[in-house]
């Protein structure tokens, strides 16, 4: 799963994954995208992972789409009508990649420091939880580059923070401070600077770890599933889930714990 974009380590039921190109600010290129993805979907499927806490390496969080890379991307062509699907498959491409954080089976923490820039809000916005220290911005910058953000910020934020602010922050490109987005909603909590950060989205993740990974499960995905949906269908999804697992060993750990005072212990889910 590890590669020269990211770092991945997993220690008692948590994953690290760390953008690992502090030199180029973590400035997201064609390398970064896959590892991202493949590294998601693994971890989303390996049955000792039970949360997974995601950093960045260096001063910034990430600076966003590598624009070198992205310079390179569309050649001039001969029929437009074939680089439009070109071009229409490289972006479901990248997209795919943030999606995939957004899919895993175990919740994702986001622990932010500096810049959290253009591509890096799409990414911020596939996690479950956002932590930021006190230095960090969040800045939908993709106007400035003549780019309508397209990995998922449009489709994502607006569940995070309100509509007009969103607007706001995509139409002007400006940068929205720790407090601020704190303020709306985007992030948790503010810590003092990026180690603090670090130990806090870590001791959350642990949190998440020691719960049940069957009803951590279930609650992500009926979290996601009800997102933009009327209230009835959320309703029967997550009834449907709950007849499904309630027979599951961790509801009667769960309980023996409680009534005994005790510590539960939560075997992992399947592979």
């Amino acid at each position: 799963m590890g590669s020269e974009r990211i770092e991945v380590g997993i220690a008692d039921g948590v994953a690290h994954v760390a953008l690992a190109r502090p030199d180029k600010f973590n400035a997201m290129d064609q390398e970064m995208f896959a590892a991202i993805g493949d590294a998601f979907r693994a971890l989303g499927r390996d049955s000792a992972v039970r949360a997974i806490l995601l950093a960045g390496q260096g001063r910034h969080f990430t600076a966003g789409l590598d624009l070198d890379y992205a310079s390179r991307q569309f050649p001039p062509s001969q029929d437009p009508g074939r680089a439009a699907e070109a071009r229409l498959r490289h972006i479901e491409w990248l997209q795919d990649a943030f999606s995939a954080v957004e899919d895993a089976r175990p919740p994702v923490v986001a622990a932010i420091q500096g810049g959290c820039i253009g591509a890096g809000v799409d990414l911020a916005s596939a996690c479950d939880l956002r932590i930021a220290a006190q230095d960090a911005f969040f800045q939908v910058a993709e106007v400035d580059v003549a780019i309508t953000a397209d990995l998922g910020t449009l489709q994502r934020l607006g569940h995070l923070i309100p509509q007009g602010i969103l607007r706001e922050l995509t139409y002007t490109g400006r940068r929205m401070g720790a407090e601020e987005a704190a303020r709306f909603g985007l992030v948790n909590r503010v810590e003092a600077d990026a180690a603090d950060a670090l130990a806090a989205g870590l001791e959350l993740a642990r949190t998440i770890a020691a719960k049940s990974p069957l009803a951590v499960a279930g609650a992500k995905r009926s979290l996601n599933y009800s997102r933009g949906r009327p209230v009835e269908e959320g309703l029967r999804d997550v009834a449907t889930w709950n007849a499904a697992t309630l027979v599951s060993a961790d509801l009667g750990e769960a309980i023996r714990a409680r009534l005994g005072k005790t510590e539960p212990g939560f075997g992992p889910l399947a592979d």
